[in-house]
């Protein structure tokens, strides 16, 4: 068969649109999904914001803005990226849609990047609402440094998205996938100040916390709000996560 013949099998812009809306469909429907990781995170927003809303930090933000809010946002990534996201790659493999796709032209890995696609529309909105509640609610104000927060945002979502693929590639159904992602997100919010900040925990702890996708995502966040320079030893830790993550992934991955 010639590649031209070959190159006209693929699937062409429509098909990935209607691919991507199919998986927009799906995540609607599942309303848990829909729900916790936006109800969640704007319940520990509304919870802690009239207190740290009227208490200075640095450079004119207050403890909302450079405290609560990285908070708040690095729970929305978490949450889909870690919890989400994999259980639906693990439905799909354990109802055998990733093994039918593969004999077609629409690649396994379609479903793949619409599943993406959708659950970064998803923490976009979770993100926005969050914000948007944040300033109009309780006065919040933007980062001193917005390209910087920005820039951690986008690691921290490589870095979420990593570590989900891993549970995605390990758990082999739906329920389990939901179970490991639950642990898995707890384990590091709980090493990273989900409840109630590193300070209470051993030094060596809230080192280690500090290294990993959720409390550098916090610590980063911070710094970029409250305008000091952000540590470079969080950017480097999501980075590394983002690549362990994205390799364990790849070798452990199964299609069916």
């Amino acid at each position: 068969m010639s590649t031209a013949a070959i190159t006209a099998r693929r699937p062409g812009p429509a098909a990935w649109l209607a691919l991507t809306i199919c998986e927009a469909k799906m995540v609607v429907r599942d309303t848990a999904g829909l729900v916790v990781p936006i109800g969640l995170p704007l319940l520990i927003l509304v919870m802690n914001a009239s207190s740290a809303s009227d208490e200075p930090v640095a450079n004119g933000r207050s403890a909302l803005d450079v405290h609560v809010l990285p908070l708040v946002f690095t729970i929305v990534l978490a949450t889909i990226g870690i919890v989400n996201m994999p259980s639906f790659l693990a439905y799909y493999r354990r109802s055998g849609i990733l093994r039918r796709l593969a004999v077609t032209p629409a690649s396994p890995a379609m479903v793949l990047a619409a599943q993406l696609i959708v659950s970064l529309v998803q923490a976009v909105i979770g993100i926005g609402i969050a914000f948007g509640v944040a300033l109009l609610a309780f006065g919040a104000r933007p980062p001193v440094n917005g390209w910087a927060a920005l820039g951690v945002v986008a690691l921290a979502i490589a870095a979420m998205y990593a570590a989900g693929m891993i549970v995605a590639a390990v758990a082999p159904t739906p329920n389990s996938a939901v179970a490991i992602g639950l642990v898995g997100f707890f384990a590091l919010g709980a090493l990273g100040g989900l409840f109630g900040g590193t300070d209470g925990l051993p030094s060596g702890l809230a080192r280690v916390g500090e290294a990993l996708p959720f409390g550098a995502s916090v610590e980063a966040l911070s710094d970029a709000w409250a305008g000091t320079p952000v540590d470079p030893a969080h950017l480097i830790a999501l980075a590394v996560a983002t690549v362990v993550g994205v390799t364990v992934a790849a070798v452990a991955f199964r299609w069916d």
